[in-house]
């Protein structure tokens, strides 16, 4: 570990819409990463080229920046779109692209010699010698695989100093190396290599013992997906639990003590198609936690932080790798469905004279207590939803539901909490106990 503090990370989120990507910023981001269903692994990306050009020219704005994700792994079929991207990209202005198959790097290469390269944690970076390789290819950032412990990463840090490095730090986990998944392909024909993971290893499982499929078979357990009675298929683990194969999230968060003095360049959080809340909540706790650490890193404490995170849904949180192999309670045996008390209620789109005008997420009910939860301090505003009127009609409302897209409602704030929560800050709500 090096003895003097580091700079200070760059703070990456994901953005799978152009009101993600300003959501992020708001709440203290440093830089973004998109894609474009064609040529990324995230097919459901709701960005439009038009947007996606307006995205990078908005963070450009703020002196904030967007690396385009180009991390498919090629079919002959997918060259004619990857090429037509590239040509794209001279008119987008990304701070740079994501790649994870060999010959996309060459094709961007080639084409765009001066772009800066980051090479996909889907390349399974672990080592130094991989570092390496890639920085003498000409790549300006290398994402570590996840599976790489705190030690090594270290170690990694100081035998390559000449070459950027990201970890991620928060987000969802997956069973396979790297996220190099063919189980969910194999068994409903969507495949996580192409953004469209049916999510397989979280389903629920049962495991038989000494029940072969066939005579010749060599293995004593046997997996029976729920929806699947009859297809046992062949394990060599002998798990007594049903989700077996469900991790927790992954959340380094209670660690950034240990984590900032190593110098890592780029803390990335995963969550392209989670919501705006999502975004704005791991950014402003990272964001703040960071912060927090520079500005005194004896006193730092993750407390106050992880309360934040705790207010998102989740599969419950490990720390992965970080220690070196992950050990059994990085998995969450008994429910694959995610947890969490707080709701995301809706997003402040406008300010009109003494009225919030909020997009609604979640219903809402008159007499609640709402949570503002403000990009510029770190306490949440409690908003009285004494009143609140149609956003369209102006009539006054007894409750709201999410059922129209788009739909908004008019809440009567005072001075302090308009000035608190600007255009996109995100409300929350807790419902009543016994109402979950």
């Amino acid at each position: 570990m090096p003895t003097h503090y580091p700079a200070k990370p760059e703070l990456l989120l994901p953005a799978g819409s152009l009101d993600r990507l300003k959501t992020a910023f708001l709440y203290g981001a440093d830089a973004v990463y998109a894609g474009m269903p064609a040529v990324s692994l995230r097919n459901k990306t709701s960005f439009t080229p038009e947007e996606m050009k307006a995205g990078i020219e908005y963070a450009h704005s703020l002196g904030k920046k967007v690396y385009l994700t180009l991390n498919l792994f090629t079919h002959n079929r997918d060259i004619p779109a990857l090429q037509n991207f590239i040509d794209k990209l001279s008119d987008f202005k990304p701070d740079g692209v994501i790649v994870a198959d060999p010959g996309v790097f060459a094709a961007v290469r080639q084409q765009l010699p001066d772009l800066p390269i980051h090479i996909s944690t889907q390349a399974n970076i672990c080592s130094s010698l991989t570092v390496k390789f890639w920085r003498d290819m000409g790549a300006s950032l290398c994402v570590l695989g996840r599976e790489t412990p705190l030690t090594e990463i270290a170690e990694i840090r100081c035998d390559c100093p000449d070459i950027r490095l990201e970890t991620f730090v928060h987000g969802a986990l997956c069973v396979s190396y790297s996220g190099r998944c063919l189980l969910s392909n194999f068994m409903t024909g969507r495949s996580a290599n192409k953004g469209n993971c049916a999510h397989a290893c979280r389903w629920r499982y049962q495991v038989y013992k000494n029940t072969p499929v066939h005579p010749d078979s060599q293995s004593d357990f046997y997996l029976e997906e729920e929806n699947r009675p009859g297809a046992l298929m062949p394990i060599t683990e002998d798990e007594h639990g049903t989700y077996i194969m469900n991790s927790r999230d992954l959340c380094w968060l209670p660690r950034l003590n240990d984590i900032l003095p190593v110098g890592i360049d780029s803390f990335k959080i995963e969550g392209r198609n989670k919501s705006e809340y999502y975004v704005a909540i791991t950014a402003r706790a990272y964001r703040h936690a960071i912060d927090d650490w520079f500005a005194d890193p004896t006193h730092w404490s993750p407390e106050k932080y992880m309360a934040e995170i705790m207010t998102l849904q989740s599969r419950g949180y490990t720390v992965g790798f970080l220690d070196g192999n992950a050990g059994p309670e990085a998995q969450n045996y008994d429910v694959s469905a995610s947890n969490g008390d707080w709701r995301f209620t809706g997003i402040v789109r406008a300010h009109h004279h003494d009225r919030l005008i909020v997009e609604v997420k979640h219903k809402i009910t008159r007499g609640m207590i709402l949570e503002g939860v403000s990009p510029l301090t770190w306490d949440p505003i409690p908003l009285s939803v004494a009143d609140f009127y149609d956003g369209k009609t102006g009539d006054l409302l007894e409750t709201v539901s999410c059922g129209r897209p788009g739909q908004t409602i008019e809440i009567p704030v005072k001075p302090a909490e308009m000035q608190g929560l600007p255009p996109l800050s995100v409300i929350r709500s807790r419902p009543p106990k016994g109402s979950m």
